[in-house]
This record gives structure tokens, C-alpha cells and sequence, in this order.
């Protein structure tokens, strides 16, 4: 079973409906219980930094799903896989879950002026390092994302990345810990190979 992690700022009904439609076993939970008799754990997240780590930890799973990180695997998606590095700088610093070493930093910050912010849509992911979870994904396929954000001083855990004027971080790994900056319920056929794969490792 997977569990998704319910935390007030995820687009859960997607999710959930993708998972399923893979015949996939999951379930959107807040319950401490539910993350510890998981398989797999899925984190994810639309909105700002600061105020979803906030709600993170008013579910008092911030623990939980930390050390659940060392012996299952855990998919943070978008904002979810943000969470997973020790920062962002969104809207002030916050700390993050410091699972992945690495910061958040502002795309507008790297880009050429005119481009557009956010970084809204269909863009090529070039796989960098083999991993399991590309078992089903070609290299080259298109990805769906939606970040004004993005993962830097993280390379020894970049498996996979995109361009957008500068190289935007798209898939990490380390250890058991995985994230997606795009939206792999929102890929298409792409993004169902991806979660497939994640539901296998």
C-alpha cells in the first residue's frame, strides 16, 4: 500500500486517481499508523515553502515520516520534493526535512529577464544517472511542470533534469528518498511509467 500524505496542501484526488488507475493499492491519510504500515509513502505539494513545512509539522508527522525515509521509499512531488532538501529560500529561509542535501532557490533569480515565472509546462527530462525508477521512461520524454522554485547544490543526488533557460533540477535520489519538481500525475503516459516504477522499487 502506498500512502499519500494528507497535509492541507497536496493535489490529492489526482494523485490518488493515477495510483489507482495503475491498480495500485493507496490511501490518503494524516494518521501516524498509516505511514508506518505503508510500503511506500508519497509527499505531495502545491503552494509556498514555508507555509506547507508549517502544516507539515502541525500534523506532528514531520518524525514519522523521517524515519520512515531510512526503510521504505518516499516520493516527494513538486513542492514535496522541495520539502525533502534542509532549505528554501521562499518568501524569507525556512528549513526544510533535510532529507536530501541541497537548497530551494528562486528560478527568477538564474533566468533571463522575459522569462516566464512560473515554470509552467511540457519540458524534456534527460536522464543523467540509471536508476530503477526510469524502468518504464524513456530518455527524452516530456514532463509537466509548475515551480517558481527549484533544487541547487544538490548534484551527487540529480538523476534527471530539464532545461528552462538554466538546468532546472527535475529527479533526485538518495538513499530510499526520491523527488519529482514536475507533476508526474499531470504527465501523461510518462508520468504513470514514472510512478509505476517508484510503486516497484
Amino acid at each position: 500500500m502506498i500512502a499519500i500524505v494528507d497535509y492541507g496542501v497536496g493535489n490529492l484526488f489526482s494523485l490518488a486517481s493515477s495510483l489507482r488507475f495503475l491498480g495500485l493499492d493507496c490511501l490518503v491519510t494524516k494518521k501516524q499508523e498509516d505511514l508506518q504500515a505503508a510500503d511506500r509513502i508519497i509527499l505531495p505539494g502545491v503552494g509556498a515553502f514555508g507555509d506547507a513545512m508549517a502544516k507539515l509539522t502541525e500534523t506532528g508527522l514531520v518524525e514519522t515520516i523521517k524515519e520512515q525515509a531510512d526503510v521504505k521509499p518516499l516520493l516527494g512531488i513538486c513542492l514535496g520534493m522541495q520539502l525533502l532538501f534542509d532549505k528554501s529560500f521562499e518568501f524569507g529561509e525556512h528549513d526544510g526535512l533535510k532529507l536530501i542535501p541541497g537548497l530551494v532557490m528562486p528560478l527568477s533569480a538564474d533566468i533571463s529577464p522575459g522569462m516566464k515565472i512560473p515554470h509552467m509546462g511540457w519540458n524534456r527530462l534527460e536522464i543523467i544517472r540509471d536508476d530503477p525508477i526510469f524502468k518504464y521512461f524513456n530518455n527524452g520524454e516530456s514532463v509537466y511542470y509548475v515551480h517558481s522554485y527549484y533544487a541547487k547544490y544538490c548534484q551527487d543526488s540529480i538523476l534527471g533534469v530539464s532545461e528552462y533557460d538554466v538546468t532546472v533540477t527535475g529527479l533526485v535520489r538518495s538513499g530510499l528518498v526520491y523527488g519529482m519538481q514536475f507533476h508526474p500525475e499531470k504527465s501523461g503516459s510518462a508520468g504513470l511509467r514514472l510512478l509505476k516504477a517508484f510503486s516497484e522499487i
